[in-house]
C-alpha cells in the first residue's frame, strides 16, 4: 500500500497516563501507527487550566507544535508565549520546552524531524516541573 491511514484518536493507544498527569491528559504516538520513516508525529490533549508536568528538549531532533484546538502557553527556554487555535511554534534541537492550556484545554499535533528511530529516548532529556512558576 503506498499510504498509510489512521484515525489519531481512536486507532491509537492513549499513552496519557505514562506522564503522571491529571486525568484527561492524552498523548498519543502516531510515527509508528503512520509508518514515518522522517519525521515524528503525536497528538497531545491537555485538560483545561493544567501545565504538562515534564519539560523536555531534544539533542538533533526540531518540532512544531500547531494547536487545533483550545488555548495556551508555552515556554521554550526563558520565554513564554500565548497559544491560541491554529498557531505554531517551530522549537529548535537543544532548547527546553513546556506548555500548559487555559480554561478550555489545549490540543496539539506535534511534528518532529528527523524521525528518531528504535530508540526515541537517546534523544531526549526531560525533567519534572521544568517549567516552575
Amino acid at each position: 500500500m503506498p499510504f498509510t491511514h489512521k484515525n489519531l484518536r481512536a486507532d491509537l493507544e492513549n499513552l496519557g497516563s505514562n506522564f503522571d498527569g491529571a486525568p484527561g491528559l492524552e498523548f498519543r504516538a502516531a510515527t509508528e501507527a503512520l509508518e514515518l520513516e522522517r519525521s515524528g508525529l503525536t497528538f497531545q490533549r491537555v485538560p483545561p487550566d493544567y501545565r504538562f508536568p515534564y519539560g523536555h528538549t531534544h539533542r538533533t531532533q526540531e518540532e512544531v507544535y500547531v494547536v487545533v484546538g483550545g488555548s495556551g502557553r508555552m515556554a521554550v527556554d526563558e520565554e513564554v508565549v500565548e497559544l491560541r487555535q491554529w498557531d505554531a511554534v517551530r522549537v529548535p534541537p537543544g532548547s527546553w520546552r513546556g506548555y500548559e492550556s487555559g480554561p478550555e484545554g489545549l490540543e496539539l499535533l506535534v511534528v518532529g524531524a528527523p524521525n528518531l528511530g528504535e530508540n526515541p529516548r537517546e534523544d531526549v532529556e526531560g525533567t519534572r516541573d521544568w517549567w516552575a512558576g
